[in-house]
């Protein structure tokens, strides 16, 4: 059976990401360096010879412009491209828009470390890496894997969260390894998948 592959992208740099401040479901576009993060993931997909049948993304401005970077890069501007809110980045609630110092300085350094790094603790009005797993799992088995078993190639373009919740679950990692765990903005992630097992693979 042909392995088909998965591709993970956050996406590049957005204006809030410069300014240090909590997105979540806020909706920045991306700094320059952003635009330049994503166009350099596609050249790196280009160089290795990857092209994709489908893109997923969420309903975020800065996760749809990154992936029609890269889909630019790799001249498949007519592949059909899937929003969901369910690959939104995780809710911050309250938190959304204010910076992370002055949020240090209200609540404190310990309950902000808290609110960002548990697994199972949101911040106030938003979501914890737990509930954010809770929609993005079931979405990935549901919508994006009957594609992959059918040897479609699949990139997704999504957020830091959404996409630890999805490594999580591909890589098998508990809930203490996936919370020491960062992603980077505009960096693939790459596995292979007869839509059952999942093999990451170095670029």
């Amino acid at each position: 059976m042909k392995k088909a592959k998965l591709v993970l992208v956050r996406h590049g740099q957005s204006e809030w990401n410069e300014k240090n401040l909590f997105t979540g479901w806020k909706n920045p576009g991306l700094t320059q360096q952003g635009v330049d993060e994503a166009t350099a993931a596609g050249r790196e997909l280009a160089n290795f010879g990857i092209s994709f049948d489908v893109l997923f993304t969420s309903k975020l401005a800065r996760a749809q412009i990154t992936g029609k970077l890269i889909l630019k890069e790799l001249d498949l501007n007519s592949i059909p491209v899937i929003e969901d809110q369910r690959l939104n980045e995780r809710d911050y609630g309250d938190l959304a828009g204010l910076n992370k110092d002055d949020a240090r300085t209200r609540w404190g350094e310990e309950q902000v470390h808290i609110w960002r790094r548990s697994y199972d603790v949101p911040p106030p009005g938003g979501e914890s890496l737990k509930d954010t797993a809770a929609r993005v799992i079931p979405y990935f088995n549901e919508i994006i894997v009957p594609h992959l078993k059918n040897g479609r190639d699949v990139l997704v373009a999504a957020h830091g969260n959404s996409l630890r919740a999805l490594v999580m679950k591909l890589d098998d990692l508990s809930s203490q390894e996936v919370i020491q765990m960062e992603i980077k903005t505009g960096k693939p992630i790459y596995y292979e998948t007869d839509g059952t097992e999942f093999w990451k693979k170095n670029l």
